[in-house]
C-alpha cells in the first residue's frame, strides 16, 4: 500500500486538489508544491520500512493503526487549509494511540490515555487557532502564519506541543517507551516530523525556532 501510494504521488504535477465545500468555505484538502512534496516521499517511504519491519508481528490492530497512522501523517503535511490540517493532526493522534495500548500493560493503558489526553489537547488549540486566524485574517489558507495575531500564537502551541518543544515534551518521554518494540518505531517516524513541516509551512524566518531546535536536540541528550 505504501509503494501503491508512493507511485500515485510521484505521477500527480505540483497543484492543489480537491476543492471541498464547506459551511461557505473553500478548502484544498490536497496541496502539493515542493515542501509538501519531500516531507510526503520521506513518509512514504517510512511507512514501507516501519511495514516491513513489523510484518513478523501478527496484530492486525496494530497493523492497521500504523497504516492510519501514517497515512494521516501523509495527510496533513499535504492539507491545504488549516481545517483539513486539524482533521489529519486529529487522526494521527486517535490512530497511533493503538500503538502504544498494544503493549496491554497496566503502565501502557495510563500512559497512552495521558498520550491521547494531550495529543487531542492539541487539536483542539490548532482548530481554536484556526478560528481566531480566519477571524482575523479572513483565511483559512495553511500558508505562512506568523505571529503577528493571537490565532498565531494558538496555532504555534499546538505546533510546539506535537513538536515537542522543551517544557511541552513530557508527552513523549511518558508514552513512547510503554509502545511495544515495533510501536515504538513507528511512533518516531510520524508525530514530531509532522510539528517540523507545519512550522516549516506557517512559521518560515521566526529565528527563534533555531534556538528552540537546538535548546531540543541539547536537552534531549542531556
Amino acid at each position: 500500500l505504501p509503494v501503491f501510494a508512493a507511485v500515485v504521488l510521484l505521477r500527480l504535477p505540483f497543484v492543489e486538489y480537491g476543492q471541498l465545500p464547506f459551511f461557505g468555505f473553500t478548502l484544498f484538502t490536497l496541496r502539493l508544491d515542493s515542501l509538501s512534496f519531500v516531507f510526503a516521499l520521506i513518509f512514504h517511504i517510512a511507512a514501507f520500512l516501519t511495514a516491513l519491519y513489523a510484518w513478523h508481528v501478527r496484530d492486525t490492530v496494530q497493523q492497521v493503526a500504523a497504516l492510519i497512522y501514517g497515512g494521516a501523517a501523509i495527510g496533513a503535511v499535504l492539507a491545504g487549509d488549516l481545517i483539513t490540517l486539524f482533521v489529519f493532526w486529529e487522526l494521527t493522534a486517535i490512530s497511533s494511540v493503538f500503538l502504544i495500548l498494544a503493549r496491554g500493560t497496566e503502565r501502557a493503558f495510563r500512559a497512552s490515555m495521558r498520550y491521547l489526553i494531550i495529543q487531542v489537547s492539541s487539536g483542539l488549540l490548532l482548530l481554536a487557532g484556526a478560528l481566531v486566524h480566519y477571524y482575523q485574517t479572513g483565511s483559512l489558507a495553511f500558508d505562512f502564519i506568523g505571529l503577528e495575531s493571537a490565532g498565531g500564537w494558538l496555532i504555534l502551541l499546538a505546533f510546539g506541543i506535537k513538536c515537542a518543544f522543551p517544557l511541552l515534551h513530557t508527552w513523549l518521554v511518558d508514552a513512547y517507551p510503554e509502545a511495544t518494540v515495533t510501536g515504538g518505531l513507528i511512533l518516531s517516524a510520524y508525530t514530531t516530523k509532522t510539528a517540523v513541516y507545519t512550522l516549516i509551512r506557517g512559521y518560515a524566518g521566526w529565528e527563534v525556532l533555531i534556538v528552540v531546535g537546538c535548546v531540543m536536540t541539547l536537552y534531549g541528550i542531556i
